[in-house]
């Protein structure tokens, strides 16, 4: 492998790039730095063209360096972009901007979410959410608003086991968001035209080509998710039960999806013919059309991979050459990584070209293991290989930013890949006999009903697969974390292994127990210093939470209200009613700490009449406007406070 790689120039410069989108984002204070080094670039590239003939080859590497140099400075000018496009300057309230709605509006319990970009003071990316009216749910892709901003940055709730909202939304290019009444918005009545916005209205015919279908909730949000990655309808049950049975892959558009319908533009295209002008032709039309695919569904890092992977494909035969290789994967990401930086952060993109690099390291290894001539067997192994070579290289990652791993994945996967393919080949003859409907002949009708019958079961089929596979004992281990460290040894473990296992060579068994050794050193090392539990109040909108935080889980102890909880060093009482004329007390009783939850009509006078708190803490089911009168109140009695819902979760240790 290492001899493939040193002959694909992609990989020399993905290192270095990788390098430089991490720097540049780790260390902002270069990025301005970035028109200077394009400046050099250009000027050795420039300098290069001036070289006396008889230098030529002693200088030869000055244009080499010069592209690197502005090919560099690339990233590092998108990532300074970027960054000034997901800061709201200024955050504040009372003007009125005008937006444009990037893609499909989601329905919420209580609102309407819109993703609109701004063009004052700068382009902005937000998340409004419009109170719902008719004239919030008619809203298209491209539609201009005018709004009063009330926009704020994203906020994360400050607990220890949160998901980072806040890291997550600037990755994906967003600023801030922000509820707008019905009285604060309204259209302009012009529209912007894009591929891009056409492609999102496209997108929205076909989900409402897909109501037709006449699918239950499960099953119209899987085809939706399948087929055209819009996962807004898909239920947190039926997410997690396709990451229990291994098979979530399914649900996040890839190269399986992408590789199906480019065999279907391509056969649709075929008539073109095998050679000459007509194949060129044919090529090229596959090509745009994928593409059209990929705006359609969103541009995700995945999808642009396959769609990069498989124009190079394209672009292959034309000249009779293999499209698939280390250095086409190398390709693709060198290009992403160009033009969005951010992608490198991005959980599936780094799930993609895991799983993309280990079946083109570990299949054809496979493969070797077991041959045979019958079509049954040889595809049954093939499957399998395939499944497993990309398990090899997405474990680790899934292990390190979820701690799970589905453990029958294997033989789930075995079963439903297969469908995934043969419902995605139904949906086009669902299209192509939906769309001839209008001429109401009897035998279009009847192929129309014959293939929707088909598609309904085939997703029922696959849904009913994933669920058992869920429920079956031991499906996914979870709660095994990987820190970064254990996650770059637990990869070097498993190349050196195989390695080792098909080449038969020392060195890589003694690199592999070394590894091993390592990461066994880890562990212990983790769970020497793992830190003590904690009395934890979470931030959790609108109720009280207050549980033991320890080993990165919650375990809830019973803790009646208006009580004492036990503590080896702190007295910390629970108060959640405010009827205290029955109780008087001669002093107030000393407490360390004093968690008020449930109550907004906390009076503080009869709260110090009663006692003496070091510190008082205000659980997220206080209402804002109370949370704000306490603690002004506290501050007037010299009383340390700590409201949840404001600065976060509130910790002490055990």
């Amino acid at each position: 492998m290492n001899a493939v790689i040193g002959k694909t120039p992609f990989f020399r410069l993905l290192l270095p790039l990788i390098a430089v989108i991490i720097t540049g984002t780790a260390f902002p204070g270069i990025l301005s730095a970035s028109l200077l080094i394009a400046l050099i670039g250009s000027s050795c590239m420039l300098l290069s063209c001036f070289i006396p003939h008889n230098n030529q080859y002693k200088l030869r590497w000055l244009f080499g360096a010069g592209a690197c140099f502005f090919i560099f400075s690339l990233p590092l000018y998108q990532i300074r972009q970027h960054t000034e496009s997901t800061q709201l300057t200024p955050p504040g309230y009372g003007q009125y901007d005008l937006g444009i709605v990037l893609d499909i509006p989601q329905v919420k319990p209580r609102s309407i979410a819109v993703n609109v970009k701004t063009s004052s003071p700068g382009e902005k990316k937000l998340v409004l959410y419009l109170e719902q009216t008719d004239e919030a749910r008619g809203l298209n892709p491209g539609d201009e608003i005018v709004f009063l901003s009330r926009v704020e940055p994203f906020r994360n709730f400050g607990n220890p086991d949160d998901f980072d909202y806040v890291g997550y939304m600037k990755n994906k290019g967003f600023a801030g968001s922000g509820y707008i009444p019905a009285v604060d918005w309204q259209k302009t009545g012009r529209e912007m035209k894009s591929i891009p916005v056409m492609a999102q209205r496209l997108r929205g015919k076909a989900l409402d080509f897909y109501r037709s279908f006449d699918l239950e909730g499960d099953a119209y949000a899987f085809i939706c998710a399948l087929t055209l990655g819009y996962k807004v309808h898909l239920s947190n049950d039926l997410q997690e039960a396709f990451r229990a049975s291994g098979t979530a892959h399914v649900l996040a558009l890839s190269g399986l999806h992408v590789g199906i319908i480019y065999a279907v533009i391509s056969l649709l295209f075929s008539f073109f013919g095998k050679s000459g002008y007509g194949f060129i032709i044919r090529q090229w039309l596959v090509i745009i059309a994928l593409w059209g695919f990929v705006f359609m569904v969103g541009m995700s890092p995945s999808v642009v991979r396959a769609a990069i992977m498989l124009t190079l494909f394209s672009i292959g035969n034309l000249h009779h050459r293999n499209g698939f290789s280390y250095n086409s994967l190398a390709a693709a990401a060198f290009f992403i990584l160009i033009f969005r930086p951010s992608s490198l952060f991005d959980v599936g993109f780094q799930m993609s070209f895991s799983a993309v690099f280990s079946i083109l390291y570990f299949n054809p290894k496979l493969l070797q293991l077991f041959r045979t001539r019958n079509r049954a067997a040889k595809y049954t192994w093939n499957l399998f290989c395939i499944t497993t070579s990309a398990q090899l290289g997405v474990f680790p990652l899934v292990l390190y930013h979820f701690g799970t791993f589905p453990t029958w994945f294997f033989i789930t996967n075995m079963l439903v890949v297969p469908l995934v393919g043969m419902i995605i080949y139904a949906v086009f003859p669902l299209i192509i006999f939906g769309l001839l409907r209008s001429l109401q002949w009897d035998l279009i009708t009847v192929l129309y009903t014959f293939f929707e019958w088909i598609e309904k079961n085939l997703i029922e089929l696959l849904l009913r697969i994933v669920y058992i596979s869920e429920s079956i004992p031991l499906a996914q281990i979870s709660d095994k974390k990987i820190s970064f460290l254990q996650l770059i040894l637990l990869l070097l473990f498993i190349y050196a292994v195989t390695r080792f296992l098909f080449s038969r060579r020392p060195r890589p068994l003694i690199i592999s127990l070394t590894v091993l050794l390592f990461f066994q050193f880890t562990i212990t090392y983790k769970n020497i210093t793992c830190p003590a539990p904690q009395l934890t109040v979470f931030n959790s909108p609108g109720q009280s939470d207050i549980a033991v935080f320890h080993n990165n889980k919650r375990h809830y102890p019973n803790i009646p209200e208006n009580s004492f909880i036990p503590h080896p060093e702190k007295s910390i009482l629970l108060i959640s009613e405010t009827n205290f004329p029955a109780h008087y007390a001669g002093k107030p009783f000393p407490l360390d700490i004093l968690i008020l939850s449930r109550q907004a009509s906390f009076d503080t006078n009869k709260i110090f009449a009663l006692f003496s708190p070091a510190m008082i803490v205000l659980d997220s089911s206080i209402p804002g406007y109370a949370a704000k009168r306490i603690e002004r109140e506290c501050h007037l009695q010299g009383v340390a406070i700590h409201d949840v819902a404001k600065k976060g979760a509130f910790l002490l240790n055990f």
